[in-house]
């Protein structure tokens, strides 16, 4: 079979598709646009690709404009307080990204007088950035030849040639014909072209092949395994683990929340103080609670998964005096406590209570 990377077409023929049905997106400049001169702000790429990792493109769209409405640029997010990024990222998920993101904007702002580089190498050195998010925005950004490797385009790799290697064992050879296929000219557009194709055309279910701009080379399609490629390695179940949180209300109205360390998951997040979450139930009475009060069991429980594990909290729920002293947390006023500003599994606790 004829090795397709030598093949200048097929850059060409999935410009030729892109230019006609490129996604309209809040952060993207249409082709018709570039091609007249119209350059991408690359904080504005920056911030979309790091919403995007692990997060669909639907989610993104309304946080991306509130972050970009209330910090238009990335002098104005390395400026904003860490409390204030952090609850307008609640509900986003993969807390770490927002604390990258506001380390990366001071790094840019401090050592880079508030320019992104320009060059797959040093956006690298910056928190938060890793070889996709870098080759992401040097692409897009500043129209360099630089290759992405998300989900879509392995799927398109992996099918375009009928590579039957499982995921992740199967990266580098699909980085490898990624990068061949990358073109000198226009590779900002290609490289969202070919991340669209996945998106719209070269789907993991169903894929479109008759109307996919790559049909006629695609070794998969001509070979029938296009529905089973990319191959994956079977994953383990994910572990259970348990723990306890406690709902504190006030006479005034002021609920008991806490700051979580920086470090580890929803870090610098608000959130109820509990427990530490293990690997087995609790089958005695929970711990020593934040502050004296006759406590009651809810008989709910908040159940949310996180990437490698499933967590089950148990509600621990209590009105409190005027004059409680917590060991832990503050008592945030009603007036300055928005239910939106917590964590999703915080907020799953917070609406238990309610309802």
């Amino acid at each position: 079979m004829r090795d397709l990377s030598d093949n200048d077409v097929l850059p060409a023929s999935l410009l030729d598709w892109y230019d006609v049905h490129a996604r309209k997106m809040p952060w993207r400049i249409g082709p018709q646009d570039r091609a007249n001169g119209v350059m991408p702000d690359p904080y504005r790429i920056w911030m979309s690709e790091i919403m995007l990792q692990q997060t669909t493109v639907v989610t993104v769209r309304s946080y991306f404009e509130r972050f970009t409405a209330r910090w238009p640029t990335v002098r104005d997010l390395a400026a904003a307080e860490d409390a204030a990024v952090m609850g307008e990222w609640a509900g986003l998920g993969y807390y770490a990204r927002a604390r990258n993101l506001l380390k990366c904007a001071r790094v840019v702002v401090a050592d880079h007088d508030g320019v992104f580089p320009d060059d797959y190498g040093t956006l690298l050195t910056l928190p938060g950035i890793g070889p996709y998010t870098a080759a992401a925005v040097s692409a897009i950004a500043y129209d360099r030849q630089s290759t992405v490797l998300d989900g879509n385009v392995e799927r398109v790799m992996a099918r375009l040639y009928d590579i039957h290697t499982p995921l992740p064992a199967a990266k580098p050879e699909l980085m490898a014909r990624a990068e061949a296929l990358t073109p000198a000219k226009r590779p900002g557009d290609y490289a969202q072209a070919v991340m669209d194709l996945g998106a719209t055309i070269c789907t993991p279910k169903s894929p479109a092949c008759g109307i996919c701009p790559w049909r006629s080379p695609c070794a998969a399609r001509m070979e029938g395994t296009a529905a089973e490629l990319p191959k994956k390695t079977p994953k383990k179940a994910k572990p259970v683990r348990h723990g306890t949180v406690y709902l504190a209300r006030r006479t005034d109205g002021a609920w008991l929340l806490e700051t979580r360390p920086d470090k580890g998951l929803l870090g610098g997040m608000l959130g109820w103080p509990g427990s530490e979450w293990t690997d087995t139930a609790h089958d005695l009475p929970p711990g020593l609670p934040p502050v004296e009060a006759e406590w009651q069991c809810h008989p709910g429980e908040v159940r949310h998964t996180f990437t490698h594990f499933h967590l089950i909290l148990r509600i621990m729920q209590a009105d409190v005096p005027m004059d409680a002293r917590p060991t832990v947390g503050t008592f945030l006023p009603p007036d300055l406590f928005r239910p939106s500003d917590l964590p999703t599994v915080m907020r799953k606790a917070f609406n238990l209570t309610r309802g």
